[in-house]
C-alpha cells in the first residue's frame, strides 16, 4: 500500500495534475477498499459513444463486475447508455460529464478509458492518482512524452494499468510472434504491418455553437481551445493533430505492437523515417483533416526493420470505373528462412504455406477486459496481457512515425527515396502507394508531390531525438490550463 496520506494526495492532485479550482480528485488507495474475490468490482466507463460501448458491454456482462458510473461530456449519451447498462447488469449508473467527479467517488474501483486520444493519458494519470486501476485505450498516449508518464504513474500508485492492445490476448497472434523468436525459422528481418482501411473525405464543417448538452471546454480538455465544428464529435476528430494521431494511431497501433512485439528486445528504434500525404478525391482537392491517409514508415531496430504502410483510398470505385483497392490490416513476418503471412510459413521460394511447428506460448484465459479484472482482483501486474509499459512503445512507434511526416518537405514522385534503405518489401508498399494514387483518383504522379519526412536519429534511453530540438518539441505539446499532464506524476 502507499505510504501517502488523503491530504498529500488531493494536494498533489490540485498542483500537479490541474485540477481546476473547487473540484479534486478523491478516493486514494488508503481510503479505497481492497476487493476479494466474491466482491463485486465497480467500473466506470468514460467516453462512451463508439469505442466505449464495447467497454460497457464487456464488463456488463461480466460475472462479479458492474458498470456503475459513466462519463462523457456529452450529456445526450446518458439516457440511453443507462438503459444499455440496465439491460445487461440489471443496474443503473451513475452519470457525469467531469471525469474528476467520478474520481471523487470512493465507491469506484476501476476506469475504463475510451475518449479521444488527447485525453488518455491524463485520465489515465488521475486515475492512478486517485487510486483507481484502469484499462485505456489504444493509443495510451497523444505523445511520446505523456506514455512515459502513465508508466510513472503507475508504477508510483501501484496501479494495474491494461492497454486495449486485444491481439495480446489472442492466441493466433501469440503463436505467430512466438513462432517469429523461436528462432527456427531463421533471425527476423522485417516486421511489416499494414492499416489499409477506407479513409476518405471528411469534407468541411463550418464553425458554429457546441450542442447545449455538450460541456465542449471539458471535451477539448488538454488541446487548445477552438470553434467548435462537427468534424470532431465524435469521430472525424482522428484526423486533427490536436486530438488524434491519423491512421497509424488509431487502427495501425494494433498492428504496429503486432510488428514490435515479435522482434526480440523490441522498445524504440534507431531511427525513423516516415513519407506520405492526404489525397481524398480528385487532384488538388483538400478536405478539413489534418493527418495523412497514405503513409509510409520504416524503424530502425539494427538487426530488424519494422517497416509499416497505411493506405485510406480503399473500397471505394475511382474515376471512370478504375480499380478498388482492397481493406487490409495485418502483419506479416520475412525470416531469414522465409516468411510468415496469415498464420503459415511459407519456405523461401516456394507459394505454398505449411502449418507453424509447436512453439512455446501462453495467452491468459479469458480475452483482454477479462483480464483486466482478474489482475484487478489479483494484483499481478505480470498476468497483464497488454501492460502500460508496453502500450507506450508501440504508442510511441506511431508518434515518431508522425513526427518525421510532420517535419518534411513537399517532394516530386520518382523512385523511393534513399533514406528508407533498399528491400522489397519497402519498396513495394511504396510502388502500391503510388499504383493505389493513380487508380483509385487517377492522378498522374509526374505533376504531382508528396511529403518527405526526415530520417531522425532517437535515443532509446533518453526518449529523446539525437540533436534535434525541432523534432524533440514534438515529444509533448502545450498543455491548456488546467488540463496538463504533469513532469511529475
Amino acid at each position: 500500500m502507499s505510504k501517502q496520506t488523503r491530504r498529500t494526495f488531493l494536494k498533489r492532485a490540485a498542483t500537479t495534475a490541474g485540477v481546476a479550482t473547487g473540484l479534486t480528485i478523491a478516493g486514494t488507495k488508503t481510503s479505497g477498499r481492497v476487493i476479494g474475490a466474491n466482491d463485486t468490482v465497480r467500473v466506470g466507463v468514460v467516453g462512451i459513444h463508439g469505442r466505449g460501448r464495447a467497454h460497457m458491454g464487456a464488463f456488463a456482462k461480466m460475472k462479479g463486475v458492474q458498470v456503475t458510473h459513466l462519463v462523457d461530456p456529452d450529456s445526450r449519451l446518458f439516457q440511453s447508455r443507462s438503459e444499455s447498462i440496465k439491460r445487461l447488469g440489471g443496474n443503473t449508473p451513475k452519470c457525469f460529464q467531469d471525469i474528476r467527479e467520478a474520481l471523487a467517488d470512493k465507491e469506484l474501483d476501476a476506469i475504463s478509458v475510451a475518449t479521444c486520444n488527447h485525453w488518455h493519458s491524463l485520465i489515465t494519470i488521475w486515475g492512478c492518482q486517485a487510486g483507481k486501476d484502469v484499462y485505456v485505450e489504444k493509443p495510451c498516449s497523444h505523445n511520446v512524452f505523456e506514455g512515459r508518464k502513465c508508466v510513472e504513474a503507475a508504477r508510483k500508485y501501484e496501479r494495474i494499468v491494461q492497454h486495449g492492445s486485444q491481439s495480446r490476448a489472442d492466441k493466433n497472434w501469440a503463436k505467430q510472434t512466438a513462432a517469429v523468436k523461436s528462432g527456427k525459422y531463421g533471425k527476423l528481418l522485417i516486421a511489416k504491418g499494414y492499416c489499409c482501411k477506407v479513409r476518405w473525405s471528411i469534407g468541411y464543417k463550418e464553425p458554429k455553437e457546441p450542442p447545449k448538452e455538450l460541456d465542449y471546454n471539458l471535451w477539448l480538455g488538454p488541446a487548445p481551445m477552438q470553434p467548435y465544428n462537427e468534424n470532431f464529435v465524435h469521430y472525424n476528430w482522428h484526423w486533427f493533430w490536436d486530438f488524434g494521431n491519423g491512421d497509424m494511431g488509431n487502427q495501425g497501433v494494433h498492428q504496429v505492437d503486432l510488428c514490435r512485439w515479435a522482434i526480440p528486445d523490441g522498445t524504440l528504434p534507431k531511427s525513423v523515417v516516415t513519407l506520405g500525404g492526404r489525397w481524398v478525391e480528385t487532384p488538388g482537392y483538400k478536405d478539413q483533416g489534418e493527418t495523412p491517409n497514405m503513409e509510409l514508415s520504416v524503424f530502425d531496430y539494427g538487426d530488424t526493420l519494422l517497416v509499416f504502410e497505411t493506405r485510406g483510398l480503399t473500397r471505394k470505385k475511382g474515376p471512370n470505373g478504375t480499380k478498388v483497392f482492397p481493406f487490409k490490416v495485418d502483419v506479416d513476418y520475412y525470416l531469414e528462412d522465409g516468411k510468415i503471412v496469415g498464420g503459415k510459413f511459407y519456405p523461401n521460394g516456394s507459394d505454398k504455406g505449411e502449418p507453424l511447428g509447436d512453439v512455446d506460448y501462453h495467452v491468459e484465459p479469458g480475452g483482454i477486459f477479462k483480464n483486466f479484472i482478474d489482475c484487478v482482483r489479483n494484483r499481478k501486474r505480470e498476468k497483464l496481457c497488454a501492460d502500460i509499459l508496453e502500450a507506450h512503445y508501440s504508442s510511441a512507434l506511431c508518434h515518431l512515425g508522425n513526427i518525421s511526416y510532420r517535419l518534411g518537405k513537399q517532394v516530386p514522385f520518382g523512385d523511393l527515396p534513399e533514406q528508407f534503405g533498399e528491400n522489397r518489401q519497402t519498396k513495394e508498399s511504396f510502388d502500391m502507394i503510388k499504383e493505389n494514387l493513380v487508380g483509385a483518383l487517377g492522378m498522374d504522379l509526374s505533376k504531382e508531390t508528396y511529403q518527405l519526412g526526415p530520417k531522425l536519429e532517437f535515443d532509446v534511453k533518453t526518449e529523446k531525438f539525437i540533436d534535434n530540438a525541432r523534432a524533440d518539441n514534438l515529444l509533448t505539446r502545450d498543455y491548456r490550463k488546467p488540463f496538463v499532464v504533469p513532469e511529475v506524476v
